[in-house]
């Protein structure tokens, strides 16, 4: 939805389960030395300013990445690219999973992002300059350039879930992907709300592709009212060990 705008929950529980993940997942693959593609399908502003007044106000970064920092050693990437961002952004800065692909990633790499929200895009645009940059919808992107080149690569799918029509329709989409790029490794995320709406999503999707790796947190809402209580992770062709690595993380979510 176009009325969404990430910078309310930049740094919460599930930024910090997404991108743990996505900064192993890449460092794992850029120690081959062969190209690769990321591509991107709801890109938001790459880059967010956890002391602005949205981000404040909720309180989720607070709850968040303000609690969860100490769990990671200074040379995991996830913790790497923090730093990196503080030193070039100041130390409120927080990395969307832009600016995390586009620093760890490498110069003969080739980033796509996809963002429609007219203010996200423009911040988007400035916060990852090395990337291609795209104002479509992010399975238009997807299908148009799927297999994509280099052909070996990894993809992220984390929408809003704003809209619960979107919980069918990525079933379509991640399923299709999954066929039309048989050799990218695919991230799809999703909430955990109170209501449990993902579970007929995750098990239609789980069914479809059996050898997928599930990983699923859980958490107290960031404050009263929030319906927000967890964070899942789909990862088609996942790279090995990472399983074991979101169960370490995921071990850390169960001491909260």
């Amino acid at each position: 939805m176009l009325s969404y705008q990430h910078l309310y929950h930049a740094g919460n529980l599930a930024d910090v389960h997404k991108h743990a993940a996505l900064s192993w997942v890449l460092e794992y693959m850029t120690r081959k030395d062969k190209p690769m593609s990321y591509i991107e399908t709801h890109g938001g502003r790459g880059l967010y300013d956890l002391s602005a007044v949205e981000a404040v106000k909720t309180g989720e970064a607070e709850a968040g990445i303000a609690v969860a920092e100490p769990w990671f050693a200074d040379d995991h990437p996830y913790a790497r690219t923090l730093a990196a961002c503080r030193a070039e952004n100041g130390e409120k800065s927080y990395p969307g999973s832009p600016w995390i692909a586009s620093n760890l990633l490498r110069g003969d790499d080739v980033l796509h992002i996809a963002e429609l929200h007219p203010q996200e895009f423009e911040g988007l645009y400035d916060a990852v300059p090395g990337a291609h940059v795209h104002a479509i919808d992010g399975f238009d992107l997807v299908y148009s350039m799927c297999p994509p080149t280099p052909r070996r690569g990894c993809m992220l799918i984390d929408p809003s879930y704003e809209i619960k029509d979107d919980y069918v329709a990525i079933v379509r989409h991640f399923t299709k992907i999954a066929k039309i790029w048989p050799v990218g490794v695919l991230i799809l995320w999703y909430p955990i709300l109170t209501d449990a709406r993902h579970r007929t999503m995750r098990s239609s999707i789980m069914g479809a592709l059996p050898d997928a790796l599930n990983h699923e947190v859980y958490f107290e809402p960031a404050r009263e009212g929030h319906r927000m209580v967890g964070s899942g992770l789909i990862v088609v062709n996942a790279p090995w060990g990472l399983d074991e690595e979101l169960k370490s993380l995921g071990a850390q979510f169960a001491k909260l």
